[in-house]
């Protein structure tokens, strides 16, 4: 059964994408840490990101980097931190948080944003890239 992320990949579940190649997506995480919070994923479906072959997870890195400095763009923040967890979907996943101070990280703060706010985010990160 394909994980949600697949389904977002597909167009099978609406998201607030931000960047795609060929091979990687980025979305908008609806559960957001910090505005601006985005999820890097391959294309191809694997649960873990060490089990991932080495050019894909290189390009994941690669691919996670680009959006990373266009978020530093788009959102005021200290940096743009990265978190490989990886539990809660079993499709590997990359978090890129734009960071103002260590709570940003933990999880346990969520921001609670509109649609239109999701869009406008979406979009101020897509035109740094």
């Amino acid at each position: 059964m394909a994980s949600i992320f697949t389904k977002i990949i597909n167009g099978e579940i609406p998201s607030y994408k931000v960047a795609e190649t060929e091979d990687y997506y980025a979305f908008l995480d609806i559960n957001p840490n910090s505005k601006g919070h985005t999820l890097c994923v391959p294309k191809v479906e694997v649960n873990k990101i060490f089990d991932l072959d080495e050019k894909t997870y290189l390009g994941l890195m690669a691919f996670s980097r680009k959006v990373a400095i266009a978020i530093e763009k788009a959102i005021r923040c200290e940096r743009v931190g990265m978190s490989v967890i990886g539990l809660e979907v079993p499709h590997v996943h990359v978090h890129l948080i734009p960071l103002h101070t260590m709570e940003n990280a933990r999880f346990t703060h969520k921001e609670q944003l509109t649609s239109d706010e999701f869009e406008a985010i979406a979009k101020r990160i897509a035109s740094h890239l």
